[in-house]
């Protein structure tokens, strides 16, 4: 839409805009745009799921308890699942 408009035609629709709506309300008008994208940037992302993408996986651990006597070289699975703990995110 708007591939053919150079620096010229910038310049010129800023100075329209001046005229229009002028140098008073220019700074209101720019914050509630910048205001009308983050919210879109914003309800784009809920859309899409990048916040799931973001966030850290979580890593499962389990519990050793010190007072056994240690086992084969091996490490042996949890007996339950209650043994397994959840690292805080």
């Amino acid at each position: 839409m708007l591939n053919g408009i150079g620096v010229s035609g910038v310049l010129l629709l800023l100075i329209i805009a001046l005229l229009l709506f002028g140098p008073n309300k220019l700074p209101e008008l720019g914050r509630a745009f910048g205001r009308t994208l983050r919210e879109f940037k914003a309800g784009a992302r809920d859309i899409m799921g990048d916040e799931e993408e973001t966030k850290p996986a979580r890593k499962e651990v389990q519990s050793v308890d010190v007072n056994q006597a240690p086992a084969a070289s091996a490490p042996q699975p949890a007996a339950s699942t209650e043994q397994q703990r959840r690292l805080p995110e």
